[in-house]
């Protein structure tokens, strides 16, 4: 900006075309469920990750029961972002599923209007403390069952009573590889945010 730029620009002329209005949403869950796998899945540009390799030690602390083949983790948070239609744009960003990283939450879920929160159906207890998280926080929020192998261990009710979640808060099915499913999972968090709203 030049000195001779005014701070505050003009409204756009009639017929102009506005930018999409920015919208933060946070996918969360614990360690492992596909967080991402679906931002990448999603993203219009290339997300920003901070992965880590799993050292011998890592290891030990963290579960790779289920996932035997998984490399590298999710240190501070992952970044993408998505056009939903020409007049929203949802800027997403993924939490480290680790409890030891549970410090930077509030960071990062400041301003969001809702979550996505993954889970695993082979170990439903790694999800609780996200669950627990938003309830606190008053944000809302859907259940989103990964798929892994194309399936679920248990039914969205079954899932639904595990979690001790409200009916007000959806639970649903999606694969955090396919970008359609994940959109779709982002919608029903984002029509859940604008309902109470009252948008």
């Amino acid at each position: 900006m030049t000195p001779t730029e005014p701070l505050v620009r003009d409204a756009p002329a009639a017929g102009a075309v506005r930018p999409p209005l920015p919208v933060k949403m946070v996918i969360a869950g614990g360690f492992g469920v596909g967080k991402t796998t679906a931002v990448g899945a999603i993203s219009e540009i290339e997300p920003l990750t901070t992965e880590a390799s799993i050292t011998e030690v890592a290891a030990g602390v963290d579960d790779l029961t289920h996932t035997p083949h998984k490399t590298t983790t999710t240190v501070a948070m992952d970044f993408g972002c998505v056009t939903v239609d020409p007049t929203l744009k949802l800027y997403l960003f993924g939490t480290p599923g680790q409890e030891r990283f549970g410090f930077m939450w509030d960071d990062i879920v400041e301003g969001a209007v809702g979550a996505l929160v993954v889970v695993d159906t082979r170990r439903l207890d790694d999800c609780y403390a996200a669950v627990d998280y938003f309830e606190h926080k008053g944000i809302p929020f859907a259940v989103a069952v990964n798929a892994f192998d194309g399936r679920v261990e248990h039914t969205l009710e079954e899932v639904r009573w595990a979690l001790d979640v409200s009916d007000g808060v959806p639970v649903v099915v999606f694969d955090a590889r396919e970008r359609g499913s994940v959109r779709d999972a982002l919608l029903v968090v984002l029509e859940l945010a604008l309902a109470r709203t009252g948008a």
